[in-house]
């Protein structure tokens, strides 16, 4: 957000909503063509906030950049704001020096688009409440909180659904949205390996390769770019690998993250070393916060519901893909997982041994 937007008071709800009435669309309002009211707003209004959740990942990053290039096109301004900072990997995108790392908005704004949230509290960011709230998600945990709701669970990615916009406004799909567009299917498939994965996800990838993206030069970014500090912590957490029957468990504590210099963006991935393993159904990482609580990554492929495991303690997420903030210590985490994951692959169908 630039400096004229942070220098514009705040002043009352009906300032902040000044440009467009949510009269039309209730907190709860769910069209029956969701893409055509996101877009009437996005016609009526001039500038836009984009958001995500915190600790953005690939199809975070890559959606809200390929979502401010929309709105450029439509002659609209584009705020796009993170509580969090872009992780190294995902910086090569064109544009993603353009979101801002902000904890909190103020400013005369149409409307607050949030991608791939569950609540305005999932991005972190502070002073969104008074504007008009546009959510598109594609979560299976995801809930209908904002006053305009575009909730797709067979989507891959939220990017696809951001492709569907532009596609539905006439507008081009430029090399540069390309290449964001394409790094959110990659990156919320775990490289075409889980989630929504169906013919039409490869021919959108062929899709967005013909219009400019490289999937060789983006996958060399994403997989093959990775930190000295990220392998050591990688070792940490390996040697700490445990194994009972179709259930995985590792983790790292703090000491592991300062010894190893290592980053929050550094524990992405590592979780899926545990998954990977045959025979094993689903898994978990645990990574201790300075604080002393858990932050919980949980994968299965295919058999165990992970998202309803997360949404029951509190987190969120994709059936083969979620995540939760636990109380510590680690033990009492591990053991409190354990406990939910064995009652779940019981139910599932297996002893669990």
């Amino acid at each position: 957000m630039d400096d004229a937007a942070h220098k514009q008071a705040s002043g009352t709800e009906q300032e902040a909503r000044e440009g467009f009435s949510p009269a039309a669309y209730p907190v709860g309002s769910t069209p029956q063509d969701p893409a055509a009211a996101i877009l009437d707003v996005l016609r009526q209004g001039e500038r836009f906030l984009v958001c995500s959740h915190t600790r953005p990942d690939g199809d975070a990053v890559g959606s809200m950049l390929a979502m401010g290039m929309l709105l450029e096109q439509m002659g609209k301004r584009a705020y796009l704001v993170a509580s969090d900072r872009v992780p190294a990997i995902y910086r090569f995108l064109p544009g993603a020096d353009k979101i801002r790392h902000l904890l909190r908005v103020h400013g005369l704004f149409d409307a607050a688009i949030l991608l791939e949230c569950d609540s305005l509290e999932r991005s972190r960011v502070r002073g969104l409440e008074p504007y008009f709230h546009i959510n598109i998600d594609h979560h299976s945990t995801g809930r209908n909180f904002a006053h305009l709701n575009w909730i797709d669970r067979d989507a891959t990615s939220v990017g696809e659904m951001v492709h569907r916009l532009v596609k539905a406004a006439g507008a081009t799909v430029t090399p540069e949205m390309a290449r964001c567009l394409y790094t959110t299917i990659l990156t919320d498939t775990g490289g075409f390996i889980f989630g929504a994965v169906r013919e039409s996800t490869f021919a959108l990838s062929a899709e967005l390769a013909h219009a400019g993206a490289d999937p060789i030069a983006i996958a060399r970014e994403i997989y093959f770019s990775t930190a000295e500090s990220r392998l050591r912590l990688l070792g940490a957490a390996l040697s700490t690998l445990h194994r009972e029957g179709p259930l995985a468990w590792l983790w790292v504590t703090h000491e592991d993250m300062v010894r190893a210099a290592a980053s929050e963006e550094d524990c992405e991935g590592i979780v899926n070393y545990a998954v990977g393993i045959a025979g094993v159904d689903a898994a978990a990482f645990l990574r201790e916060l300075p604080e002393g609580r858990i932050r919980l990554s949980l994968r299965s492929k295919g058999r165990l519901d992970v998202a309803a495991i997360a949404v029951g303690l509190g987190g969120g997420g994709h059936e083969n893909a979620a995540g939760v903030t636990l109380d510590g210590p680690m033990d009492r985490a591990i053991e409190q997982i354990l406990g939910v994951l064995r009652i779940a692959d019981e139910k599932a169908g297996h002893s669990g041994a």
